[in-house]
C-alpha cells in the first residue's frame, strides 16, 4: 500500500495489509505521526473518513496487552461503541489485546468479569459513570483517552459526564478529541485539560461535483406517497431515509414495507441485538432501505449508499452536512432528496444558512397517492398485507 511514509508496528502494518487498505485517507495521513509523538489532537472529520484508524492504529501501537486498562475510548452511542470495538479487534489481529465495550441497555454483571482483564475499553458516557461509582472500572492510569464524535456527546447532553470522566484520568495522558465540529463547551473542555492540542482539520470528504442534492414541495398529507414513489422510481442502490423522531421511523418503515419495499426501521428504542441485526443486514445487502433517527445513525460507517432522503428536515446545516456525508464517497455519485412540507421550512432555512450547500428545487412528479397507516393500532386491520419481516 502507499504508506505516505507512515511507519506502523509490523503487527499492525500485516493487519491493515488483511483489511485491504491501499493507501491512507487524508485524516489517518495528517493524525497518525501526531498521535505517535505523543501530542493531544482535536480533528474534525466526518463519518466515513477513516478517523477511527486515524486514532486507533496510533494508540493501540501504545497499549502492552496484559498491563491493565491503558486506553478509553469514549462515544455517545451503543452503535459506535460497538463499530469501534468491532474495528479495533481487526486492528489488532496479529497482537491480541483485550477489548471491552461497555454500554447501556445490557445486564452490567458480564461487565464486571471483562473489565478484569481489559487493555482498552471503549464505552458510552452513563454507563462509564456507572462503573466509576461502583468502583469497577479504574481509569486512573490510562495512557490515552479519545473522545469520537464529542460534538453528538454534547448534543446528547453528555457534557456534565464528560467532564466527570475527564477529571478521573491522568492529568498527563494523551488526549485525542474527534468530531464533525467542536462546539464551544468542548473546546472549554479542551483548553482546560488538553495540552496544547494539534488542530486536524480535514478537506471535505463528499465530492460535492458528483454529489447532486435537491428538493420537493409537498403536501403534508402527500408525503409519504412522494417518499414511496422516490424510492420505487429514484433509487439506483442502498438508501437512507432520515426522520425528526423514533415514532416517524416506525410508522414510515411499517408503511414502505406495505409497499414491498424492504426496509427496517433503526433507532434508539430498539434492543441492542435487534439494532445489531438490522445493521448486519443492511450491510450484507439484505435491505434497500434504512429508516432512521440521528442518533441512531450517528457514526455509523454505512458504505456504497447511493440516496439519502430527509423525510423530517435536520435542525442545522451542520448535521445536513453530517447526513449527506454518508454519499457521494470516494468517487461515487450520490444523490440527496429532501421532502419539504410546511412544517419543514424553518429547518430548512437553517440548512441554507451553509452558503457552500447548493440545493436545486425540482418540479415535484406525478405520483400515486397511497394510503398511509399511522399508528400500529390503525393498522392492525391489514396486518395480513405487511410481509414477514425476515429474521437473519
Amino acid at each position: 500500500m502507499n504508506t505516505k511514509g507512515i511507519a506502523l508496528k509490523p503487527e499492525f502494518e500485516k493487519a491493515i495489509l488483511d483489511l485491504g487498505f491501499s493507501e491512507f485517507t487524508e485524516i489517518q495521513e495528517k493524525c497518525i505521526p501526531i498521535i505517535q509523538q505523543g501530542r493531544d489532537v482535536i480533528g474534525l472529520s466526518f463519518t466515513g473518513s477513516g478517523k477511527t484508524a486515524a486514532f486507533g492504529f496510533p494508540a493501540l501501537e501504545k497499549v502492552v496487552p496484559g498491563k491493565g486498562l491503558q486506553l478509553l475510548v469514549v462515544v455517545p452511542t451503543r452503535e459506535l461503541c460497538n463499530q469501534v470495538a468491532k474495528e479495533f479487534k481487526k486492528f489488532t489481529k496479529y497482537r491480541k489485546t483485550y477489548i471491552v465495550e461497555i454500554y447501556g441497555g445490557v445486564s452490567i454483571d458480564p461487565q464486571f468479569m471483562h473489565l478484569r482483564h481489559a487493555d482498552v475499553v471503549v464505552g458510552t458516557p452513563g454507563r462509564l459513570l456507572d462503573h466509576l461509582s461502583r468502583g469497577t472500572i479504574n481509569i486512573g492510569a490510562i495512557k490515552i483517552l479519545v473522545l469520537d464524535e464529542a460534538d453528538k456527546m454534547f448534543e446528547m447532553g453528555f457534557i456534565d459526564d464528560i467532564r466527570k470522566i475527564i477529571s478521573r484520568v491522568p492529568r498527563n495522558c494523551q488526549k485525542l478529541f474527534f468530531g464533525a465540529t467542536m462546539p464551544q463547551e468542548i473546546m472549554y473542555i479542551a483548553k482546560n485539560y488538553m495540552n496544547n492540542p494539534e488542530k486536524v482539520r480535514m478537506q471535505e470528504y463528499v465530492d460535492k461535483s458528483k454529489l447532486v442534492q435537491h428538493y420537493y414541495d409537498v403536501d403534508r398529507n402527500d408525503k409519504f406517497s412522494l417518499l414511496a414513489h422516490v424510492i420505487k422510481n429514484e433509487s439506483k442502490g442502498l438508501t437512507i431515509v432520515f426522520c425528526a423522531t423514533r415514532h416517524i421511523v416506525d410508522v414510515i418503515d411499517r408503511n414502505l414495507n406495505a409497499q414491498g419495499i424492504r426496509s427496517q426501521a433503526l433507532h434508539g428504542g430498539m434492543t441492542q441485538a435487534r439494532r445489531n441485526e438490522v445493521m448486519e443486514a443492511f450491510h450484507n445487502g439484505k435491505l434497500d432501505v434504512l429508516v432512521a433517527s440521528d442518533v441512531a445513525a450517528r457514526g455509523l460507517d454505512i458504505k456504497n449508499v447511493n440516496l439519502i432522503i430527509n423525510y423530517d428536515l435536520p435542525k442545522t446545516s451542520q448535521d445536513y452536512v453530517h447526513r449527506i456525508g454518508r454519499t457521494a464517497r470516494a468517487g461515487k455519485e450520490g444523490r440527496v432528496v429532501s421532502l419539504l412540507s410546511r412544517e419543514d421550512h424553518l429547518n430548512f432555512r437553517r440548512v441554507l444558512e451553509d452558503r457552500s450547500l447548493l440545493i436545486h428545487k425540482m418540479r415535484t412528479p406525478h405520483f400515486e397517492r397511497l394510503g398511509f397507516i399511522r399508528s400500529q393500532h390503525q393498522g392492525r386491520p391489514f396486518r395480513g398485507r405487511f410481509p414477514r419481516k425476515r429474521r437473519w
